[in-house]
């Protein structure tokens, strides 16, 4: 059992992960966007290895603060697989991001969760997260 970096043979898996989240045909792109997260230190995509399969999977971000002085961290996608849920492997991959943010001068850590991800929510307030303001986002997809 293990936390990496994903490297891009393992894109099939994160591809499964990212499903059990409702992202479909990520398969389509992900190398090369597990190939940027690889030479960019802003951002890391960390995975949970048992056996050399992927079961769990997290997206951070580093983002600089104009007004203050460091970087806070965000994490964008985060997903333990159904059948390893439950079993410490979220809790560990937290605490690495921690640490991971405190080692890079963050003050914070947001967690971006889509509001129907109840179980999440008391995952992350279980954690000591709190609930912030709220976001707004405006679409640039012209397909919508």
């Amino acid at each position: 059992m293990t936390i990496m970096h994903a490297q891009v043979e393992d894109y099939k898996e994160i591809s499964v992960l990212l499903e059990q989240l409702g992202y479909n045909d990520t398969e389509l792109f992900l190398q090369d966007k597990i190939r940027e997260s690889l030479v960019n230190s802003t951002e890391e995509i960390l995975v949970y290895k048992i056996e050399n399969k992927v079961v769990a999977l997290l997206s951070i971000n580093f983002i600089s603060q104009l007004a203050l002085k460091g970087y806070f961290a965000r994490i964008s996608y985060f997903v333990v697989d159904e059948e390893h849920r439950n079993s410490g492997i979220g809790i560990e991959m937290e605490e690495y991001c921690v640490n991971l943010a405190k080692f890079k001068s963050c003050d914070r850590i947001e967690v971006h969760c889509n509001s129907k991800r109840i179980k999440s929510h008391q995952f992350y307030h279980k954690l000591g997260y709190i609930e912030s303001p709220k976001y707004f986002i405006k679409s640039l997809n012209t397909n919508n």
